[in-house]
């Protein structure tokens, strides 16, 4: 079984409720196809870069999904009979993509956290500074006024 990203718009909706139908009757053709559902993300309502069949915008919505690659191609033919789906578009997910970038986003992370921490050390030091600069001007006045 291999992962797959589908990307669906729905137009002519007028409600969220519509979108949870839509999106339950796409999972519904995946799991008839012995396929299972990983995760579905609402992308929300966008504006057409140009009117297609004149309609000016869009719910999009992703749904990843595992299924045997032979089976697709009948997934497509159901989603093309379906009326309730304007556009869908079906991608492969690159293991070494995803991999890759969950590397990336945890040494992007411990960057962070290694920069946040030496900002908290530059302010505490930088506070220990004052604190002695403050005690040595006090330490001054009063030992110019014992002169």
């Amino acid at each position: 079984m291999r992962k797959y990203d589908g990307t669906y718009i729905f137009v002519g909706l007028a409600k969220d409720d519509n979108v949870d139908a839509l999106l339950d009757k796409a999972q519904s053709e995946i799991t008839r196809l012995n396929g299972v559902v990983v995760n579905t993300e609402v992308l929300g309502k966008r504006t057409f870069a140009r009117p297609m069949n004149k309609k000016e915008s869009g719910v999009y919505a992703r749904i990843r999904f595992e299924m045997d690659p032979a089976k697709v191609n009948a997934l497509r033919d159901r989603y093309l009979i379906m009326e309730d789906m304007f556009r869908v578009q079906l991608q492969v997910v690159d293991e070494r993509r995803e991999a890759t970038l969950a590397e990336q986003a945890v040494k992007f992370k411990a960057r962070e956290e290694a920069r946040q921490a030496a900002a908290e050390a530059a302010a505490e030091a930088a506070e220990e500074n004052d604190y002695d600069d403050a005690v040595e001007s006090d330490s001054d006045d009063y030992a110019a006024d014992e002169v």
